[in-house]
């Protein structure tokens, strides 16, 4: 008879019990993830009344398996351009939030008598919230579309990356076993270099080469592609010192920004779903039954926690970002929970052996509550905030109102705050470059060379020379590239006193060039040497083939921007919608080839009349008419954006049929996105009306709303007059509100 080994049998026992209660709690419509964690529970030793898995350890290898795709699918959802859209709102309130939230779960460990590392540790575990159950409980609750779902997301996404960052800082605590400040941030720091080194040279290389190879990228070729880049990432994340889920979030993110990911993600699912089932599977496994009821007290506790502590600060820090009162009531009790990336957090600790045995099996039991007082969270938001509506008062309401409102008032971008982010993107990136090339060189490029060639000095000679040659555009670019050529030249030129500012930017970013060539050539030579050699290509570079160093960057530059740009050229996604305070948003819809108002023209339809929304944009192939005029019409499969509150919408459904979330606009030279200004003497609006301002006119824009005393006005009729320090909400071409401001651009009379 032939012998079957004990891992096959394992997986057939895990993979039947998991299809049996995923089975079971979709029909109960509960959370898969619930169910893969009691399979594990029943398949697990500590219960006796099923066959139990034998070979734990060959388990664990598939379940860090199920981390990597977990992790590779949620870069792949990510994108570091992500990170740049979700805007200071969410930034703050997710950093406000996970201080808070782990400060909370320390002071908890502490009030239960736990050791200092379970205290870390916990407090990492309940910072993190779930954005599967999340996104899930969106789903079955249809409000993924509403407006807090958005800042929701945005929030979720400053988590997951604290998340890798504290899983990278958990591990070097776990290793040292006690707190040294120093080399926590040199781990942060190489975190911080290693993270923007990847991501350069995989945005450079990896668009470009899956374009070249497009043509022979079956699904099947690509999955193997995109499977095999993820473990690559991940075998040089363990190399560098960093957990291999790190790598495979890394890897997922960057092939996020090429025009394959659609599909990469798709052709993953899959597989992710497998071995994700298998690693929840895992995690119900080291549940201990008789150790939950011993801790009860404990499990009850950190639910209590994190249900209060998480609604009450992404609240609390929702409105420290200027979100409206109902809007971060919203958000606050949406994120009531923890999920997966506890489940690593606290696995982490059990791996290193820093963590008492009870803390795993605890924060499984707080998940597993949590997650099943989500949906009921959510829908608890309104009358929560009916609540507070009633009972604040008015003056602290209209405080809230005030502050919101003017926390995202649209400030002109400043010439100083453009040079100071060219020199500090240009310094931050070269210098990334130029110190990889460096250890490159003293790492492999020098031995290996040596090693080949039996001569140490002409091998050394040989290295320096062939990286200075690569190195000698960034070293260009670091030192002698114009950087925000026009806002450096209104600065020069406005004021003699911001001439000493600027020079002495100039200045340390030379400074900086010689120093790390410095350190390179320090690797071989005497320092005498390594500082002349640093000076004499400071001057070939600079003077002798400058201009050939500027066409061969320019070239380089040209290339990781435009594969950084090809998805979002392709795809034209223009994500900011927000008119907040208000609950009012954009939102897509589709127009259906049945419906009966075709052809109307827009006046015709009186959706504005009737429903109180106004429609900012028509999407007709690959026509797109921004701010439509009230002669416009609808045609079938026609793609609008409408302005409207979350009520409105609601309306609106009815007689539209609304698109999927992702969207995909025809590439637009003029960007709408929503602005604000303010009435006063710079723009000449005062005392005119909406129609006679010449407002659609001069910003291809439509006036959506009008704050005036604390009241609010939304889609206002044409015919309403501005008055003094009307705050007002236009739709349209953001240079061009901005340009209302200013007395050459303002509207006169």
């Amino acid at each position: 008879m032939a012998h079957l080994p004990n891992l096959i049998t394992d997986l057939a026992l895990i993979l039947c019990a998991a299809a049996i209660t995923s089975l079971l709690f979709k029909k109960l419509k509960q959370p898969v993830v619930l169910g893969y964690i009691l399979a594990g529970l029943l398949v697990s030793p500590h219960v006796k009344l099923f066959p139990a898995v034998s070979d734990l350890e060959g388990v664990s290898v598939w379940a860090e398996i199920g981390v990597i795709f977990l992790l590779f699918g949620l870069g792949l959802e990510f994108s570091f351009k992500k990170l740049a859209k979700v805007g200071g709102s969410s930034s703050i309130s997710g950093i406000f939030e996970i201080a808070i939230m782990f400060t909370l779960g320390y002071i908890t460990g502490k009030l239960l008598g736990w050791p200092a590392m379970d205290c870390i540790f916990l407090g990492g575990i309940i910072s993190i919230s779930s954005t599967t159950i999340i996104i899930r409980a969106f789903d079955e609750l249809k409000v993924k579309n509403q407006n807090f779902a958005g800042a929701v997301l945005g929030i979720l996404i400053i988590e997951d990356i604290v998340a890798v960052l504290l899983l990278v800082i958990l591990s070097t605590l776990s290793l040292k076993q006690q707190f040294q400040g120093y080399e926590l941030l040199l781990s942060i720091l190489k975190l911080f270099f290693f993270l923007c080194l990847w991501f350069l040279a995989g945005i450079f290389s990896l668009p470009s080469a899956l374009k070249a190879g497009k043509k022979f990228l079956s699904d099947e070729t690509l999955l193997v592609v995109a499977i095999g880049l993820c473990f690559l990432m991940v075998v040089l994340a363990t190399k560098a010192g960093f957990s291999a889920a790190l790598g495979a979030f890394i890897m997922g993110s960057i092939l996020a920004e090429t025009t394959l990911a659609e599909k990469i993600e798709h052709l993953v699912q899959s597989v992710k779903d497998l071995f994700g089932a298998v690693f929840f599977v895992s995690v119900g496994m080291l549940i201990d039954p008789a150790m939950l009821v011993q801790y009860w007290v404990p499990v009850l506790c950190i639910t209590f926690v994190v249900i209060i502590g998480k609604s009450v600060n992404v609240t609390i820090g929702s409105m420290l970002a200027g979100k409206g009162l109902k809007h971060a009531i919203q958000a606050g009790m949406s994120m009531s929970q923890i999920g997966e990336f506890s489940f690593i957090i606290a696995a982490l600790g059990l791996s290193f052996k820093v963590t008492s045995s009870y803390l795993y099996p605890i924060a499984v039991g707080v998940s597993v509550i949590t997650t099943f007082t989500t949906p009921y969270m959510i829908r608890a938001a309104d009358p929560v905030y009916n609540f507070f509506e009633k009972i604040l008062p008015n003056k602290w309401k209209s405080n809230i109102n005030r502050y919101s409102s003017g926390a995202q008032i649209l400030p002109a971008e400043s010439d100083w705050k453009i040079v100071l982010r060219s020199y500090l993107s240009a310094i931050l990136i070269n210098s990334v470059i130029i110190v990889a090339l460096t250890l490159l060189s003293s790492y492999y490029v020098a031995p290996f060379i040596i090693n080949h060639t039996g001569s140490k000095s002409f091998g050394e000679v040989l290295s320096v020379l062939l990286t200075l040659i690569i190195m000698a555009p960034f070293i260009w670019a670091l030192t002698i590239k114009k950087l925000g050529k026009l806002a450096y030249t209104n600065l020069w030129l406005d004021k003699k006193y911001n001439r000493g500012p600027l020079v002495i930017l100039e200045i340390v970013r030379n400074v900086l060039a010689v120093v790390l060539l410095f350190i390179l050539l320090r690797q071989f030579f005497s320092p005498l040497v390594s500082f002349a050699v640093a000076m004499i290509v400071m001057v070939v570079v600079l003077k002798i083939f400058a201009s050939r160093m500027q066409t061969f960057y320019n070239r380089i530059e040209h290339r990781f921007l435009t594969n950084l740009n090809a998805r979002d050229q392709i795809a034209g996604l223009h994500e900011k919608n927000n008119i907040s305070p208000w609950d009012a948003h954009l939102a897509y819809f589709s127009i259906s080839p049945n419906a009966g108002y075709i052809g109307q023209r827009l006046d015709e339809l009186e959706w504005r009349e009737k429903y109180g929304i106004n429609i900012a944009r028509i999407e007709r192939g690959k026509q797109i008419i921004d701010v439509p005029a009230r002669s416009d019409r609808l045609f079938p499969y026609d793609r609008i954006s409408v302005i409207a509150t979350d009520e409105q919408l609601q309306n609106l459904k009815s007689i539209v049929e609304q698109t999927t979330d992702t969207i995909e606009f025809a590439v637009s030279e003029q960007e709408v996105s929503l602005h604000k200004i303010i009435v006063d003497s710079h723009n000449h609006l005062k005392g005119k009306t909406i129609r006679n301002s010449n407002i659609r006119e001069m910003t291809s824009g439509l006036v959506v709303g009008i704050e005036r005393n604390h009241d609010r006005i939304l889609n206002p009729d044409s015919s309403t007059q501005f008055e003094w320090e009307d705050v007002v909400w236009i739709v349209g071409d953001k240079k061009r509100i901005l340009a209302l401001n200013k007395d050459e651009g303002g509207v006169k009379g």
